[in-house]
């Protein structure tokens, strides 16, 4: 029997590159790798569908499941995972010294409905009691013209957002001074620049972030792999299939980092990250899963509802589902 022939579109990260150049086979599964970045290849298959299987944001996932309008199936896999303290950003003069300051505050973000963006407002308001509606959202672009959500978004009136019109730019407000805020999942090119009227709102971010996983268990997801439920019904043991293919992947990625002492000459700065991330996580530091993600996976399915991009919670059985482990 031949095997069966699927698209699959992500990015070029370590843990998936050895399915990109074959190193590893999904079986039963002739694999056609689309590496493409999450920016190209998210509305491709939002809106058209148009590969088998594809890396796909978390928070617009479950966002579709919980208005009963999702036509994928999500592997138990978390290609990316990022805290996001680090991606606050506030203007000095602005009067941010906490995260409770940002209430009556002007904020920018460049897509509201992110996965990013989620977890950071659901952050700020379990933790510091701000909540989405006590601040003004602006959405653009950084430097560039804004893109169009990436799922329809359908906010209630108290929710105080202003969409830039075309030429206006988040980082020329905020220079400005017409934004107090920026939540962005790019460094700034301000920031990177050095410019003096830029700050983070944590500076101390890394071990804000440590502190916030050992009280919460959270590492939040921004992307997981989705099949097209169609794909998933006619042949649902491909599910499995290439789940496992994303393990042994991931596996190759990270057995390999202590292979060679050409690694710890070149890179020694990677064994200290690493040993850190142990000290932290434990030796399973990328796990994948329904049981070492349930905390992320819980807290995106109620920020979604909280943040009004979903009209109800949805549980972490819904997002990652039992059986394809």
């Amino acid at each position: 029997m031949p095997n069966l022939p699927l698209t699959l579109a992500c990015w070029d990260y370590d843990r998936t590159r050895p399915l990109a150049d074959g190193l590893v086979k999904a079986a039963g599964i002739d694999l056609d790798v689309k590496i493409l970045r999450p920016r190209q290849m998210f509305p491709r298959m939002l809106e058209d569908r148009e590969f088998h299987a594809s890396e796909l944001s978390l928070a617009s996932l479950t966002s579709l499941i919980g208005r009963d309008e999702c036509p994928f199936v999500a592997l138990p896999v978390a290609v990316s995972k990022f805290f996001r303290h680090s991606c606050i950003y506030v203007r000095k003069g602005a009067g941010i010294k906490s995260p409770q300051d940002l209430k009556g505050k002007r904020v920018g973000t460049t897509q509201y409905s992110s996965t990013a963006v989620v977890y950071i407002k659901g952050m700020l308001k379990d933790d510091y009691g701000v909540e989405a509606h006590d601040m003004h959202w602006f959405i653009g672009g950084l430097t560039a013209p804004t893109e169009r959500p990436l799922i329809p978004l359908d906010l209630p009136p108290e929710l105080k957002i202003d969409f830039l019109p075309d030429g206006q730019t988040l980082e020329a407000m905020f220079l400005r001074g017409e934004l107090d805020a920026l939540t962005s999942i790019y460094l700034p090119k301000i920031f990177i620049d050095g410019h003096p009227s830029i700050e983070r709102l944590f500076p101390n971010y890394k071990e804000v972030e440590k502190d916030y996983y050992r009280r919460t268990g959270i590492f939040p997801i921004m992307h997981t792999v989705a099949m097209r439920q169609d794909v998933f019904d006619a042949h649902p043991w491909a599910a499995t299939s290439l789940y496992r293919a994303f393990c042994e992947a991931r596996d190759h990625a990270t057995e390999g980092l202590f292979d060679t002492d050409a690694l710890r000459l070149a890179l020694p700065w990677l064994i200290d990250h690493v040993e850190e991330a142990w000290s932290v996580f434990g030796k399973d530091y990328w796990a994948y899963g329904m049981a070492a993600n349930r905390p992320a996976l819980e807290a995106v399915g109620r920020y979604v509802h909280e943040q009004y991009l979903s009209p109800r919670v949805v549980r972490a059985e819904e997002i990652f589902r039992p059986g394809v482990e």
